[in-house]
């Protein structure tokens, strides 16, 4: 008994050292940060004040190591967020909001089941939008190691439009990762994509008005196509040349016209034929997190669309949910 209450002793002893060092070094890391802040245009005054408070965020780095991306398999992961209690909550959000959804379908040309999708899927229709500090949170991301230099430069860009008056930093409240608002953007997608829809010369993305406008916005500008395609799941014969499995959302390979690979569909008359001539390509999501996964299974066709949603976030698995909630919402509107 002894020995376990020393094994605890120790293992707290250690678990505080190692708290108050990162804490330490964070503090070290802001002083350096601070410099490159200035180098970037960021005033010393807007500095000192917004990131005052910010503090190491143990949490936040065992979010970044346990997401569900790296361990839920495609079935569990899809089912979870393509619910029949998502879609009815969304058809009720729709019909609170129908002039606006419809308005902003027909300027963007985005279709509002996608919309409502990924709303659906970001934040559950702007039900939690995520309760933690950002300034915080993309500080911790940038002291850790693991992606220092893409968190360092979201958080110089979000330090950029507080200093541009465009972001009022008392609401920066929202995701472990950083992002904001109903849709979740990136400082970067706020930068480039997010629009203050209703002219009042402030640009809230925990607004629908803004929101849904900078969401279609984004997607349009990134290369959304309205009704094509997105993904088809298929029975894969396994003939099928590994090589053209993807299993790893970083970057579609070897990508072929669907005509190439109809000979290694074993379903493949389930496929319009209008579609031969699109280029596609194979992925097998569950081999990435599954060590013994079946080879062929579960397996996707996926079009350009598909990729498009990759851009949004870079998860094999995230993209075939918002494409299966899409297409539940298409069935009902």
């Amino acid at each position: 008994m002894k020995l376990i209450s020393s094994i605890f002793i120790l293992l707290f002893l250690y678990s505080t050292n190692v708290h108050s060092d990162n804490n330490l070094d964070f503090q070290e890391w802001k002083k350096n940060f601070k410099k490159i802040a200035l180098q970037n245009n960021i005033s010393e005054k807007t500095f000192d004040t917004v990131m005052a408070n910010t503090k190491f965020l143990p949490n936040v780095i065992k979010y970044d190591r346990y997401q569900p991306e790296f361990y839920e398999d495609t079935k569990t992961y899809i089912s979870k967020r393509t619910s029949n209690k998502k879609v009815s909550k969304g058809l009720s959000f729709y019909q609170e909001n129908i002039d606006l959804i419809n308005t902003i379908e027909k300027k963007f040309n985005i279709e509002k089941e996608l919309l409502l999708s990924l709303m659906g899927i970001e934040t559950n229709f702007g039900t939690y939008v995520g309760k933690m500090d950002i300034l915080s949170s993309l500080a911790t991301l940038s002291y850790d190691k693991r992606r220092s230099d893409f968190f360092s430069k979201e958080l110089l860009i979000l330090l950029n439009l507080i200093e541009t008056k465009q972001i009022d930093y008392k609401t920066l409240y929202g995701s472990w990762a950083g992002a904001f608002g109903f849709f979740q953007f990136m400082p970067s997608t706020m930068k480039n994509f997010a629009i203050d829809y209703d002219n009042n010369k402030y640009i809230d993305l925990k607004n629908n008005n803004d929101a849904y406008a900078s969401a279609a916005n984004y997607l349009q500008e990134i290369g959304w196509k309205a009704d094509q395609p997105c993904f088809y799941k298929i029975d894969l014969s396994n003939k099928i040349p590994t090589k053209y499995l993807n299993v790893s959302a970083k970057k579609l390979h070897n990508k072929k016209k669907l005509r190439y690979f109809r000979n290694y569909i074993n379903d493949n008359a389930l496929l319009d034929k209008e579609l031969d001539d699109l280029n596609v390509a194979i992925i097998t999501p569950d081999k990435d997190i599954i060590p013994d996964a079946e080879n062929f299974s579960p397996a996707y066709v996926v079009f350009d669309n598909y990729e498009i949603i990759l851009q949004w976030n870079r998860s094999l698995r995230f993209s075939l949910a918002v494409c299966t909630l899409k297409n539940k919402f298409k069935n009902e509107l």
